[in-house]
């Protein structure tokens, strides 16, 4: 069966400073025991801010290295999850299903991505 990347992008500067609600939790949990009994779920895992990142890059024969934050980048990778789907309408199924328990007020979005194998 094929895995898929889902990369989820958020716009660090508009996340609700207060946090997550308790039903925003309890949702987000109930939907990753489901996804992980049906043997969908690899991995999945949000990142620490990109003020604690670095981004390195190889440009003209050299590696540069630029601490974050990175405020000049609106949207940036704030977590992924690695699934094995039977096939990529089952993965948008699961990336929709994901993305549509975050509160109506915030921006979040997902790059969905087959993994080449072999």
């Amino acid at each position: 069966m094929p895995r898929f990347l889902s990369l989820i992008r958020i716009d660090e500067q508009n996340l609700p400073t207060d946090g997550f609600t308790p039903e925003f939790e309890q949702r987000m949990g109930a939907l990753l025991e489901e996804i992980t009994k049906a043997g969908v779920m690899l991995d999945t895992a949000g990142l620490l801010p990109t003020a604690e990142g670095t981004r390195v890059t190889w440009s003209g024969g050299k590696i540069g290295y630029t601490d974050g934050p990175f405020t000049e980048t609106k949207e940036v990778i704030g977590g992924y999850a690695l699934m094995q789907c039977k096939d990529k309408a089952e993965a948008l199924e699961w990336t929709r299903r994901f993305l549509e328990l975050h509160p109506v007020t915030w921006t979040v979005g997902s790059e969905l991505r087959e993994i080449v194998e072999g």
